[in-house]
């Protein structure tokens, strides 16, 4: 699709726009007294209206438009949102969400009868009769007193008919609150040859005849305030005039436009009086308490140059080009340190100062605030709270925390898996809470923080915490264990990610199948991250998801076994030690004394099958996998190693202990170690071998 299409550059914005309204939705149930959420939800709501009429997503606008009107009680602040209220909202967003992603996947039917479901919620107090009453309430007679009135004066920027928005359609709201009296002013239309015909040049000198407050008017022209100047000054036993012929109108002359606005002089407060009466000509100046059009031209500037939308694609491409050149300026500083002339070395130290520089920051363009994903789930908790019966508050930290925008998608998923079990199975119904002293309301806490070169996301709950017994009492039924096994309380957690491995009595639509954490696992090791399991009995369960921050470039460990040139990701890396002789007397898994801690080792020539003999003096990189620290033996550690990530082919996918491979500053290839898998592959290779042993 062209990147200029301007269909999809709708449904970019759209996208935008119903993550505004659902926030704002969602924010309403818990604090329905705040104006300036309504006011959010109705500037998305008429900016998707708008829009989607331009763009030819009438379905869309005329919609929309249905919901606007029906939940304007809410914005007058005649019935307040109730939670009731606010699912059918939310069914309506999901459903305009619809008619713009897939068309042909809705139907009529379903937008009919949510609309009548917010009707009867926002009408339930009061038939809809006293609205039509109000629509068709007779105009003034002609000398008709009005207590109360206004004098507008509307000047609109030029380009507000290229931003969708209709002067006329505006005028007509206006004409809702009351009789108006509408007087064009058209001294500042140029000549036919210098017209812009996307310009607006009409201004407008409107007398209003409705005992209406301020704010009625600005509700009017909320979506357009940072686009106009807006005069505003009260009317005092104003006579509303007598509606003119349609012939006197049309030849009118331009004098008497000034006198009509006369009146207004006379009646206007003083400040306005005065400035009116300065006046020698029928176009009405700036007014000094318009003071927005600075502000707003400054607004609309900051704007301009603060963000750039651009695909995705592109940005995926840059990074390649990114790591292509790192790969390029890998190898020329190779050669230059095998030559001996300096200003080759020189040029090359430079190339490798601007290709880091260039990396960082193409990284930094690609790193995405990770708010952008906590700020579906609240849908999700929303929902699942409501189903279960169980009210639920869902609190989020960290939202500025980036990570790389890959990272994100694919860590969507797995969140979703979570929060529902925590849900599910965590949150206890309100009758067990209040039964052990608990606040009826859970709590679901979401957080991302920064650590080093990982990301940590965490999902607490204030729970009952995980039953070990029953966990311990399931692995036992299934056989992944012994009957009186010794294990501790975090290995019997861990047969929670094991396939088909569930606690739930009974299958529902949310769980009981024994499919989810699992897969949850298997996704954050794909994106070389862990996940640890903590609880509480009683006080909840903490999960932590430990993520690197991209999967395109990492800083890595360059290391030799035997002919052959493996990575380690430096962010699982601890420490380098020496295999001493003392710790080659024994093969198979052999254990390191690190300080008065015994860590387990591996022998990677044996995992690897390397050929020929060891070297004298092998080296031990000590890595840690969660809360399981492991020594990986090696011949050679050569140092760090900027790391282009190359997937593996398809025909390697059964091949686990590898996570992705690299192109070397000598052109060859090093496979890159996925530390989870290969510890957990040696591991149940040593119990393999103890089994076979004691037999």
């Amino acid at each position: 699709m062209s990147a200029m299409d301007p269909t999809e550059v709708f449904r970019q914005e759209a996208s935008e726009l119903f993550e505004v309204l659902e926030g704002a939705l969602l924010d309403l149930g818990q604090r329905p007294d705040d104006r300036e959420l309504v006011d959010s939800a109705f500037r998305a709501l008429h900016t998707i209206k708008g829009s989607g009429a331009m763009f030819g997503f009438d379905k869309v606008a005329s919609f929309t438009h249905e919901f606007e009107t029906a939940f304007d009680r809410v914005r007058k602040g005649e019935i307040k949102p109730t939670q009731e209220l606010i699912s059918v909202a939310l069914a309506a967003k999901d459903y305009i969400r619809a008619l713009i992603e897939d068309p042909q996947s809705t139907d009529d039917i379903i937008g009919e009868a949510i609309l009548d479901d917010l009707k009867r919620f926002v009408f339930s107090d009061q038939p809809a009769a006293p609205a039509a009453e109000i629509a068709d309430a007779p105009p003034l007679a002609p000398g008709e007193s009005k207590q109360a009135g206004w004098h507008l004066y509307l000047e609109f920027e030029s380009h507000i008919l290229r931003n969708g928005s209709n002067p006329l359609d505006l005028l007509e709201d206006l004409c809702k609150l009351g009789p108006c009296f509408v007087v064009p002013v058209t001294d500042g239309i140029p000549f036919l040859d210098e017209m812009e015909p996307e310009d607006c040049y009409l201004k407008w000198d409107v007398k209003l005849h409705a005992a209406c407050d301020k704010d009625a008017i600005d509700d009017v022209f909320m979506f357009v305030q940072d686009e106009m100047k807006l005069t505003l000054s009260p009317l005092e036993q104003v006579e509303a005039p007598a509606p003119l012929p349609l012939f006197q109108l049309l030849d009118e002359e331009p004098a008497p436009v000034a006198e009509m606005a006369a009146p207004a002089v006379e009646v206007a407060a003083a400040p306005v009086a005065a400035q009116v009466t300065a006046k020698a000509e029928p176009k009405p100046e700036a007014k000094p308490e318009s003071k927005s059009e600075p502000k707003s031209e400054a607004k609309r500037d900051d704007r301009g140059i603060a963000t750039v939308r651009v695909q995705a694609e592109r940005l995926d491409e840059l990074m390649d080009r990114v790591g292509e050149l790192v790969i390029a300026q890998a190898r020329l500083t190779q050669l230059a340190s095998s030559g001996s002339d300096l200003s080759i070395k020189m040029i090359a130290e430079e190339i490798e100062r601007l290709a880091s520089s260039l990396r960082d920051t193409t990284m930094g363009a690609r790193m995405v605030p990770i708010g952008s994903l906590f700020g579906r789930f609240r849908r999700l908790v929303h929902d699942l709270s409501r189903d279960l019966s169980k009210p639920v508050e869902f609190v989020t930290t960290g939202e500025d925390t980036e990570l790389d925008k890959t990272m994100i998608e694919c860590l969507a998923d797995p969140l979703v898996h979570l929060i529902r079990n925590a849900i599910d199975h965590g949150i206890e119904d309100t009758a067990t809470r209040s039964a052990n002293g608990k606040t009826e309301q859970g709590r679901i806490e979401l957080a991302a923080v920064h650590s080093g070169a990982q990301v940590l996301v965490t999902v607490k709950d204030n729970g009952g915490g995980l039953n070990t017994a029953r966990i311990r009492a399931k692995a036992e039924e299934q056989g992944l264990i012994a009957s009186g096994a010794v294990l501790t309380d975090h290995e019997i957690h861990q047969f929670l990610f094991h396939p088909g491995f569930s606690t739930a009595q009974t299958i529902s639509a949310l769980s009981g199948r024994g499919v989810g954490m699992d897969v949850v696992k298997r996704t954050i090791e794909n994106m070389r991250g862990t996940i640890d399991l903590s609880t509480r009995p009683g006080q909840g369960t903490t999960v932590t998801l430990r993520l690197p921050l991209t999967l395109a470039i990492i800083e890595g460990l360059l290391i030799r076994v035997g002919e052959g040139r493996y990575i380690i990701p430096l962010s699982a890396v601890e420490e380098c030690v020496e295999l001493t002789a003392e710790d080659e007397r024994s093969r198979g898994r052999n254990f390191l004394n690190v300080r008065g801690n015994l860590v387990p080792f591996l022998r990677l020539r044996e995992i690897m099958t390397a050929s020929g003999a060891p070297d004298r003096h092998q080296k031990t990189i000590i890595i840690s996998t969660g809360e399981t620290r492991v020594g990986l033996v090696a011949d050679q550690i050569i140092g760090n190693h900027q790391t282009v990530i190359k997937s593996l082919s398809k025909l390697h996918s059964d091949v686990t202990i590898f996570s992705g491979a690299t192109i070397l500053g000598d052109g060859t290839a090093a496979l890159i170690l996925d530390v989870a898998q290969l510890v957990a592959m040696a591991q149940s290779k040593v119990e393999k071998q103890h089994i076979s042993e004691a037999a």
